[in-house]
């Protein structure tokens, strides 16, 4: 399991006080709101950024960090990625995964048959989607109850239930 989370990508600076803009990359939009340090690794060195305040225009966070107080020092650092401990991730709930956790474990079908890796999982507009590598093609599964029977994160295995069509294409 990995230690941390992706939660934002610096973007470019806004305004004179050096604030940046931070494309969110959680579930949880206002997840920024809600911590007080991001991790990010600045020229090779992983760097600790204390978060003063954030504040949303559109799809956008915008990000004063204390450690910065010039646009040209944030656009020295654009695109870089923001990242939280694990003990700051949003909390799950009961049968939750993290999408960083699900990445790269074995797909199984129900007979115990290794049909893949998971490669990516996204949302979709109803559910998230899970990309399984099946060597020739890839698959898209619906990670929906039906189709997703068992995630053991400790044997590395989901287990799941191939709905009738789902491999024909």
């Amino acid at each position: 399991m990995i230690d941390r989370f992706r939660v934002g990508v610096i973007t470019s600076s806004h305004g004179i006080k050096g604030e940046a803009k931070v494309y969110p990359t959680s579930d949880d939009q206002n997840r920024l709101k809600k911590i007080k340090k991001v991790y990010a690794n600045i020229k090779g060195v992983e760097t600790a950024l204390d978060i003063e305040t954030v504040r949303f225009q559109k799809n956008m966070a915008l990000v004063k960090f204390k450690q910065f107080n010039t646009p040209e020092e944030i656009q020295a650092i654009r695109n870089t990625d923001l990242f939280v401990d694990r003990n700051n991730a949003t909390p799950l709930k009961k049968n939750e995964n993290y999408i960083a956790d699900l990445i790269g474990l074995d797909v199984i079908d129900e007979e115990g048959i290794l049909l893949g890796k998971v490669t990516d999982v996204f949302p979709t507009g109803a559910n998230h989607v899970m990309e399984v590598d099946m060597g020739e093609k890839k698959v898209l599964f619906p990670y929906i109850s039906q189709c997703i029977l068992d995630v053991n994160l400790e044997e590395k295995k989901i287990k799941v239930h191939v709905l009738d069509g789902l491999l024909d294409l």
